[in-house]
């Protein structure tokens, strides 16, 4: 998944990327407003994380131009800001989540775990944002734990790279679906990662290593794609 994260102190915009990414995010920051401004409107993201006390132009502006240019992406104010005015004020201009800093890593994942949960209609903890499947993979993006179900109905468990779990996690959140090369490089890299030309063919094919040769298919020309349940 990927998250935008603008935010223009060093310190905690370090420690979430590092964070997130560790997590198997791919993380885009920006440190001021204006360079921000455009990035929903470019990139197809899963959460936006946003500080409200922005050089260029402030968070509460960024969040009310998106919402009226039908950004949609849930979006999680991070700031200092700890006044009941200052909650009320981003909630009303279309914040789906308030977090005041200092915060937990473990409690901003979780944040981000439930404003996804909402925005795909799933209210339910353990729903399917935290638990994807096709009836042969399993994938629990909280615990990052992945089974394969073998022919015999036996499950064996797979340790994925942070970069083969994301792809995976692309994959299975549109099973059936063929997604071209361009497509997974946008859901696993950030704009500062450097991509080597068979990189996404790499870890495709260290995937299937562990997973199944037959668990992701080719389609010539195309993509890649996990099966639906009933394939």
């Amino acid at each position: 998944m990927r998250i935008l994260l603008v935010e223009d102190d060093k310190y905690i915009g370090q420690a979430v990327q590092e964070g997130l990414t560790a997590k198997s995010f791919a993380v885009d920051w920006f440190k001021d407003g204006n360079a921000a401004r455009y990035a929903p409107q470019d990139v197809s993201y899963d959460c936006i994380l946003l500080d409200l006390g922005l050089p260029g132009i402030d968070g509460v502006t960024l969040l009310r131009e998106w919402r009226r240019g039908k950004v949609t992406t849930p979006v999680i104010i991070l700031t200092a800001r700890d006044a009941l005015t200052d909650r009320v004020g981003g909630l009303d201009q279309g914040a789906d989540d308030y977090m005041v800093k200092p915060f937990e890593l473990a409690e901003l994942l979780a944040r981000i775990r439930a404003v996804m949960r909402r925005a795909s209609g799933n209210t339910a903890a353990g729903s399917k944002v935290n638990t994807l499947t096709n009836g042969v993979i399993t994938l629990d993006v909280v615990t990052r734990e992945v089974q394969v179900k073998n022919e015999d109905g036996s499950v064996t468990p797979a340790e994925l790279t942070s970069r083969e779990f994301a792809l995976l996690q692309a994959l299975m959140q549109r099973p059936g679906a063929v997604l071209s090369r361009e497509a997974l490089e946008e859901r696993i890299y950030s704009y500062d990662d450097e991509i080597d030309s068979n990189a996404v063919e790499y870890l495709i094919y260290t995937l299937r290593r562990k997973i199944g040769a037959k668990a992701i298919k080719n389609v010539r020309g195309a993509g890649w794609k996990v099966a639906k349940a009933q394939d």
